[in-house]
């Protein structure tokens, strides 16, 4: 029996299964650092963007009155354009630390984004990015902002796609993961959207803002986001629940799966 097409999505190829324990326990320790207040002086910082969030105006959100008047979902509708929001939350409290809102997404937005998050927390702390390894998170300005932070000549740095840090993706990865440096990235595996928390922010922000939102502009649609940005900071905010115990049985799973692939 061949396993449903939904199986292979629940359970993607993985090359090696204990390189990928071993990165997702590496990302859930600092996940547990964080909400447990073990490094006072760490700061653990989740960080994503969320693409292509459409400004849409729906043309009748209620039913009419004979018909009970009651809120429906309406399917006609006019967009009025997307953006893009890069958000990093602080694991250590749920807060939402910085946010920016542009028309696209690229490497230089989110260096800058980095950059300023830097900013923001004290000098001499040590800062953890976590991220999912998009080619804009493993770019060359941002091994550039982390060298300049780290105290690196620009010689040292080498020649794209030549030689040393510079040369390509996997040394860009090395070097910014670099456990001796202040600010650091922390990549999730491929497949592992889940063990990001920002990304559990987004769906709050999907369900509470977007998915039933009227939007008669763009600029309607970012007011509306930073609102809800300052609320939830104020309201909503807490630390996140982290329950995630191991692999043990989703491993006997997947190794049932890959047998009969």
């Amino acid at each position: 029996m061949q396993p449903h097409k939904s199986e292979y999505w629940l359970f993607p190829k993985i090359d090696n299964w204990d390189t990928f324990c071993d990165r997702v326990n590496l990302v859930s320790d600092f996940i547990e650092t964080a909400i447990e207040n073990k490094d006072p002086n760490i700061h653990v910082i989740s960080v994503d963007e969320k693409t292509g969030i459409q400004a849409i105006e729906r043309h009748q959100s209620k039913a009419p009155v004979n018909k009970g008047g009651h809120t429906r979902g309406e399917y006609e509708y006019e967009r009025h354009g997307t953006t893009t929001l890069i958000a990093g939350v602080n694991v250590s409290n749920g807060a939402i630390i910085n946010a920016h809102i542009q028309p696209t997404r690229n490497e230089q937005g989110f260096g800058n984004f980095i950059k300023e998050t830097v900013s923001m927390l004290p000098e001499m702390d040590k800062i953890v990015f976590l991220a999912d390894q998009l080619n804009t998170h493993l770019s060359e300005t941002l091994v550039r902002f982390i060298a300049e932070e780290a105290g690196y000549t620009r010689e040292s740095l080498g020649t794209k796609g030549e030689i040393g840090i510079l040369k390509n993706i996997d040394t860009h990865r090395e070097f910014l993961e670099c456990e001796h440096h202040r600010v650091r990235l922390i990549y999730t595996p491929k497949h592992c959207s889940w063990l990001n928390p920002i990304e559990n922010w987004f769906a709050k922000l999907q369900r509470h803002v977007i998915k039933n939102g009227n939007f008669l502009s763009i600029k309607e649609l970012i007011d509306k986001i930073k609102s809800y940005i300052a609320f939830y900071n104020v309201r909503l905010a807490k630390p996140l629940k982290w329950k995630f115990k191991g692999f043990e049985k989703a491993k006997q799973l997947f190794n049932i799966i890959m047998r009969n692939l």
